[in-house]
């Protein structure tokens, strides 16, 4: 009987342990290839995203299912972590401080003998600065205190061990101080010998150092980002401190879409929720079916032609609280394209139901009023330039007193008398992404919102 191996892909996918890490969404849509071209490892940031596995490294330095699962686990981090909010990672350098960032990272998440193993059989804890790469012989996560590689046992680099400690312990210790530190401690050559996990290809290579990953792979950041929160939390948590703080700022925004956060502030601005406030209540007309007789149309057609109903319509009057108070009006500035926007304020004034006034006002330099269905159409009226003028016209001639503008802000300087308009509504701003400012609306609006691109 002829036995076939197991192909890369699905070693990887056995190597993480049953209903750990939530991967399951992550690598539907990401797939694995087997390739040489890369030294390591590699997530391929594009729209249909790859991760790229050596499989000759895998063979000789990552054989056993636990450093599969490190390597893999160190690639996702790259982008997780996204690196370049903090460098461009152009120097070797860089990638030298965010992998000892990371392999610090999951040795206490994975602390696990046979992962770190991945770490301790390929660097040696005798040399500088590789051995800030891996945690030291009898490393454990419990231990009060971490013990030191021989490397930082030298009085030359013995400075050093705070900082190791720091990292491995948990106390904290910024990607900053470690750079600083490896650039007085070692020299270029040092660095650049230095064989290193994931992706650390030069930009324009759809590597997760290019930067913009929102634009070049929404799909892969939706996906992990979904996958990482079962994850980051208890990493942060291991790592407290200013290093907590480091990785909050560079991890990968994982955002509410934007039709989401819009029904945020149209309720906030609203006082949805706010506590203390004064909902109605209202009868709302249900259908449900019931086996009591009832006249209705469908039922007496049914009886003349001789055909017995089981189930019967009616509609109850079901109460429920509905928002009290002036309703929210929405403009939106249409004075250039409103294409990326249609969409999430649709479907942002939909469900935000009664506390919402379901004509949307767009502006340009005047005011034109459309249906929700009809904006939902790309229904346009804009006279093509922008002014706030109309808009506080329009506020002040309905007595407004609750409003919400999506604009880029670029609505000119408005006159004393608008600005006066302005101050007495409650007033919302959601920016679009697109060159946004507050200049022109500074000190007029109450609350802020500044949109994402590409998110519906």
């Amino acid at each position: 009987m002829t036995t076939t191996s197991p192909s890369l892909a699905d070693r990887i996918l056995s190597s993480f342990p049953s209903g750990s890490y939530c991967l399951g969404s992550l690598f539907r849509i990401l797939e694995i290839v087997e390739s040489t071209g890369v030294p390591t490892a590699c997530v391929e940031c594009a729209e249909r995203p790859r991760m790229i596995i050596n499989p000759e490294f895998v063979a000789a330095h990552a054989e056993t299912p636990e450093k599969l699962l490190m390597l893999v686990m160190h690639e996702l981090h790259h982008v997780v972590l996204g690196h370049t909010r903090l460098y461009r990672r152009v120097e070797p350098l860089d990638n030298l401080v965010f992998d000892a960032v990371i392999n610090a990272m999951l040795c206490r998440l994975l602390p696990d003998p046979g992962c770190i193993a991945l770490l301790t059989d390929f660097y040696k804890e005798d040399a500088f600065p590789e051995c800030f790469l891996r945690p030291t012989e009898g490393w454990r996560p419990e231990l009060p205190e971490t013990p030191l590689p021989r490397a930082l046992l030298t009085p030359e680099y013995e400075h050093l061990a705070p900082l190791y400690r720091a990292l491995y312990e948990g106390r904290g210790a910024t990607c900053s101080e470690l750079r600083e530190a490896f650039s007085r401690s070692c020299d270029a050559k040092e660095v650049d010998g230095l064989v290193l996990l994931g992706d650390h290809r030069v930009d324009g290579e759809g590597s997760s150092s290019d930067g913009d990953l929102e634009c070049r792979a929404p799909v892969l950041l939706e996906a992990l980002g979904r996958t990482a929160r079962s994850w980051t939390g208890s990493v942060s948590s291991m790592l407290p401190g200013q290093f907590s703080d480091q990785l909050n700022a560079t991890q990968v925004p994982v955002l509410p879409p934007n039709r989401s956060r819009l029904s945020g502030l149209l309720r906030r601005i609203g006082g949805c929720g706010i506590p203390g406030r004064v909902r109605r209540r209202m009868d709302s007309p249900t259908p449900i079916a019931s086996p009591v007789p009832r006249s209705d149309r469908r039922s007496v057609v049914a009886a003349a032609l001789g055909i017995p109903m089981l189930l019967h319509r009616h509609v109850l009057a079901s109460p429920r609280l509905t928002p009290d108070g002036p309703r929210v009006h929405v403009y939106v500035d249409v004075s250039g394209s409103m294409s990326h926007i249609t969409q999430p304020v649709s479907a942002a004034v939909r469900g935000c139901g009664e506390a919402v006034h379901p004509i949307l006002h767009l502006f340009s330099t005047v005011v034109a009023d459309v249906t929700v269905a009809e904006f939902g159409r790309g229904v346009c009226k804009s006279t093509g330039g922008t002014s706030i003028e109309c808009v506080a016209e329009h506020i002040r001639a309905n007595g407004i007193r609750r409003a919400v503008l999506v604009t880029d802000g670029h609505v000119g300087t408005p006159s004393q008398r608008a600005a006066t308009t302005l101050r007495r509504v409650r007033l919302g701003v959601a920016l679009t992404p697109d060159n946004p400012t507050r200049g022109p609306l500074e000190g007029l609006v109450d609350e802020w919102l500044q949109l994402e691109r590409r998110q519906p």
